[in-house]
């Protein structure tokens, strides 16, 4: 079992990678339409929608990195492994999420003074259209394959992309309907309220990886989880208490205290604990634990109370 856990790892750990290199190529492909876009038309909303593809671009490449820090084994300077490591690719890109949107707000000033009209609007708007379905179908996979795999940089870089599939879809509706009114000063309007959805989610990804950066723990669903799994598993115990968990990256630390009766063998105590870590591992990923196997005369609930209660 222990075998096929590890096999499971190694291939969460070899998708993920794989991922992060293929998110390079869709940055740079994406980025390539999106510029050829607005080449062809001159048109600051696009312009805008081609700047944050650049961050898409470096952002990939800074999750790549950070994913294979993160898999690095621990060694002698981080002995709990490297785990965070994608919480500072997310930081980044949240980083330059921001600069990209005042680079766009700064273009969208110059726009307003000196407006001017849009070039081959139709073949603009359908490479750009064909750059967003990519986008669309790349984000999912990256936002559902990062949640299994508990990679922050895959989900950062997913959401990331999907808020430029909307704002590219704000944008072409836009556009559409300043070629129709014949109002040019939408273009850049577009391109503002572009900057500003940029703002807001890059507020959100750095809020997200700092987050993670002070060792949130996990959520409640999941913390009652893991309270079952180690009722469950802790035959032979008197009581559970001071649960704590904490979340770096894909791994989860999870820490607690076990009363045993006093006149219980240490081999006897740590059969207990080896059960419960079995339980814990096959449920969680990527789980760390550490159990401190205390006396009776540290129990924090009245004695009678039913076997393994948490305190």
């Amino acid at each position: 079992m222990a075998a096929t856990g590890m096999d499971k790892m190694t291939s969460s750990k070899r998708r993920v990678a794989q991922l992060a290199f293929w998110s390079i190529v869709v940055a740079f492909a994406v980025l390539a339409l999106k510029t050829l876009a607005w080449w062809l038309t001159g048109s600051v909303a696009l312009y805008s929608d081609a700047l944050e593809s650049i961050v898409n671009v470096i952002a990939a490449m800074a999750a790549f990195w950070a994913i294979q820090v993160s898999h690095k084994p621990a060694d002698r300077d981080h002995q709990h492994g490297h785990h965070k490591a994608e919480y500072f690719s997310a930081v980044l890109e949240g980083v330059l999420i921001v600069l990209a949107a005042l680079l766009i707000m700064s273009e969208v000033w110059s726009a307003i003074q000196h407006p001017k009209a849009i070039e081959q609007p139709g073949v603009g708007l359908a490479i750009n259209g064909a750059a967003s379905a990519i986008n669309a179908v790349w984000a999912l996979l990256l936002i559902r394959s990062g949640r299994k795999a508990r990679s922050p940089a895959l989900v950062a870089d997913g959401h990331h992309i999907m808020t430029d599939v909307v704002t590219s879809v704000g944008v072409l509706v836009g556009l559409a309907a300043a070629l129709a009114t014949g109002w040019a000063i939408l273009d850049p309007l577009l391109a503002f309220l572009v900057a500003l959805n940029i703002l807001w989610q890059g507020w959100k990804v750095i809020g997200s990886s700092l987050d993670g950066l002070m060792d949130r723990s996990v959520d409640v669903d999941e913390h009652l989880h893991i309270r079952d799994l180690i009722s469950a598993n802790s035959k032979g115990a008197l009581e559970v208490h001071d649960l704590k968990t904490r979340i770096a990256g894909r791994a989860t630390f999870i820490e607690f205290h076990m009363v045993v009766d006093a006149n219980m063998t240490v081999g006897e105590s740590h059969e207990i604990c080896d059960r419960i870590e079995a339980a814990l591992r096959a449920e969680i990923p990527s789980v760390r634990v550490i159990i401190h196997v205390e006396p009776d005369d540290e129990a924090k609930l009245p004695p009678g109370t039913p076997a393994v209660p948490f305190a």
